[in-house]
């Protein structure tokens, strides 16, 4: 039985129920239609005139900041985004579908894909595959997020910021391969799920990276980081660099802007910006789209449901498949939580009023 019983969706079981006889397809529950509105834009919004291209200002774009561990990117993406009056999303960690849905307590490593940054910083090599079971949750919140981000840019005009975004997820997986955390059969389920799961969206405007030198990462960790991240590996933290040197950044730039910087001229909001307004940002998918296609895909990042489905494709991987009746179990414990048993904004338990008006 598939991991993903956090996204709670028919597809997580009827993957695993072909191989797990008696295991049943449970009825999906809708995650959230959006952290802003309360109504699903649809179709009779579109023909009322509702167009997304009429918000969108000189800075409705998105962009995101990448780089090594505590490498700064959180604090140069919120002052990009309050100068230029977008919105900052912080980095999707484990929890980030905890935090927006529900009552946003959250939740127990049983309801978020069985996994932990402790474990994988004390124990990388586990043999219980958790490194990848880390990683692939990782994943799924960061095309969570995306989308959440894309539809506040097409329902609001707002542009966005992110910390790191599912295009630039895979350097993580590919300093694991490398350093022997995972095997093979995983990195070929990740390729699959990310080719189908970024399918539909529009890339990054602009990537800014900010390159600071392993030794340095290794500094700031041991000054500011957690205990148990002082333990990683100098090894691992060069596979992320590579990774994004030889491999993310050379691809990206092929569809995004991009923007360097050493972590001293990071520092330098003021530049960054003026940096940023230089841009001509004349290369992309963003240039060939119109209001339909916009309207096509507000409707599909509105619906969380199709947005996570590449995440519970039909494959068998040992490393994120539990059994079906353990599945059911964590599966209706899930749903008799605060605010999870219906839609968002359809939970008396947590105060959703009027719900018969909806």
């Amino acid at each position: 039985m598939s991991l993903w019983l956090g996204r709670l969706r028919p597809a997580a079981a009827a993957a695993a129920a072909r191989g797990r006889p008696g295991s049943a397809v449970l009825p999906a529950a809708r995650i959230h239609l959006s952290p802003e509105q309360n109504l699903e834009y649809g179709w009779l919004a579109y023909m009322l005139g509702e167009r997304a291209t009429k918000r969108f200002t000189e800075h409705s774009k998105v962009f995101t900041v990448e780089g090594n561990l505590s490498s700064g990117k959180g604090k140069l993406a919120q002052q990009i985004a309050e100068k230029l009056g977008m919105k900052y999303f912080p980095e999707a960690d484990i929890h980030y579908l905890n935090r927006i849905t529900g009552d946003g307590t959250l939740l127990p490593e049983k309801f978020n894909g069985f996994c932990n940054l402790e474990r994988f910083y004390n124990d990388p090599t586990c043999s219980d595959g958790h490194s990848y079971r880390l990683q692939a949750w990782l994943f799924g919140n960061r095309v969570l997020q995306y989308a959440d981000a894309l539809e506040h840019l097409l329902s609001t005009g707002q542009g966005v910021v992110l910390e790191r975004s599912p295009y630039s997820d895979f350097v993580f997986l590919d300093a694991m391969f490398k350093q022997g955390y995972i095997h093979r059969r995983c990195l070929d389920h990740y390729k699959e799920i990310k080719e189908i799961s970024i399918s539909e969206f529009l890339p990054p405007h602009l990537v800014i990276y900010i390159d600071v030198p392993v030794p340095e990462v290794q500094k700031r960790i041991q000054d500011k980081g957690e205990p148990y991240e002082k333990k990683v590996s100098p090894s691992y933290l060069q596979h992320i660099e590579d990774a994004y040197k030889k491999t993310f950044l050379p691809e990206i730039s092929e569809i995004s802007e991009v923007l360097q910087y050493t972590a001293t001229e990071a520092e330098d909001v003021e530049k960054v910006i003026e940096d940023i307004e230089y841009l001509k940002f004349d290369k992309g998918p963003w240039l060939e789209q119109d209001d339909v296609s916009f309207h096509h895909l507000r409707l599909y990042v509105q619906d969380k449901d199709g947005v996570l489905e590449p995440s519970a494709i039909p494959l068998f991987i040992p490393e994120i498949t539990i059994g079906g009746t353990e599945f059911d179990k964590t599966y209706y414990e899930y749903r008799s939580l605060p605010g999870r048993n219906f839609r968002q904004g359809y939970n008396a338990d947590v105060g959703d009023k009027w719900i018969w008006l909806k």
